[in-house]
């Protein structure tokens, strides 16, 4: 199968910076789609960025101009530079990949989801 594994997260000041990465592996074929969603406290999960094989990306507006995605494919990582954090950027940060695996019939597309990691933005 496949597993997505998150790093980068931790505890950081107003206006601070913060890299999140997130790398695939397993029985990989090519991965489509990689992105962020985040889960705030007390509310549903929501969509931080995504960033296509083609290279379109699609930002929250609430992150848009502060956050950044990008992604290695020679490596199956996707990246979040997030900078200018606010106290509201606080949340599980998970990772989502578009994933086509081999399997004995063929290819088959699946969506992953990494374990997430805490991003915490106080003074």
């Amino acid at each position: 199968q496949v597993q997505l594994v998150e790093s980068g997260g931790g505890l950081v000041q107003p206006g601070g910076s913060l890299s999140l990465s997130c790398a695939a592996s397993g029985n990989i074929f090519s991965i489509n789609a990689m992105g962020w969603f985040r889960r705030a406290p007390g509310k549903q999960r929501e969509l931080v960025a995504t960033l296509t094989k083609e290279g379109t990306t699609n930002y929250s507006d609430s992150v848009k101009g502060r956050f950044t995605i990008s992604r290695d494919d020679a490596k199956n990582t996707t990246y979040l530079q997030m900078d200018s954090l606010k106290v509201e950027d606080t949340a599980v940060y998970y990772c989502n990949a578009e994933v086509i695996t081999f399997r004995a019939a063929g290819l088959l597309l699946d969506d992953y989801w990494g374990q997430g990691t805490q991003v915490t933005v106080s003074s």
